[in-house]
């Protein structure tokens, strides 16, 4: 661990009791799409999804493990009702946090502010990624390019979680893969 990870680490521990820990199971749903998000939550082990409904059809658009932090942005800051659902994939241990002591950690802390600015940043560049590469890559692309920056998905995700992302049908990420 370096010095500047040792520092955060320290600092976040100072709030450590506002945190509530839990371990929830698979398919456990912490945010509803269209409710307003009122807690955030990071991940100690297990793996999250984000999801929304299109048209009665699951599309998941992002998937979050060990040491993410996780809400939907929008609706935490905002007070607007969630635009996605937030369900684990796999059972979960999950430290939570409510927005206000979670704004009082951020009044109180510059490390920990400068570090949420750059993940929501970090956030934010995803979701560019994301978008442009729905709009001009092709599933085989989309794939690969899974494979490359993101293994772990591959390992721990279901397939049919994995088709939703890439936006395709299971039968056609299993053409893909036997291909690669």
């Amino acid at each position: 661990m370096n010095e500047q990870t040792s520092i955060k680490k320290s600092e976040w521990e100072k709030f450590s009791h506002l945190f509530k820990r839990q371990e929830i199971s698979a398919k456990t749903t912490l945010l509803k799409e269209g409710q307003i998000s009122k807690t955030a939550y990071f991940i100690e082990n297990g793996c999250l999804r984000s999801w929304f409904n299109n048209n009665g059809k699951d599309i998941t658009f992002q998937f979050f493990f060990e040491g993410y932090g996780v809400s939907s942005i929008e609706s935490f800051k905002k007070n607007e009702p969630s635009l996605f659902t937030i369900e684990s994939i796999e059972p979960c241990i999950i430290q939570s946090i409510s927005k206000k002591d979670f704004e009082f950690v951020l009044n109180e802390s510059i490390i920990i502010k400068k570090e949420v600015d750059e993940h929501i940043f970090q956030r934010l560049f995803f979701y560019q990624q994301l978008f442009l590469s729905r709009i001009k890559d092709n599933p085989e692309k989309r794939y690969k390019e899974l494979l490359k920056q993101h293994p772990e998905i591959l390992k721990r995700v279901p397939q049919h979680y994995i088709a939703s992302y890439l936006g395709i049908t299971p039968v056609s990420l299993s053409r893909i893969r036997n291909r690669h």
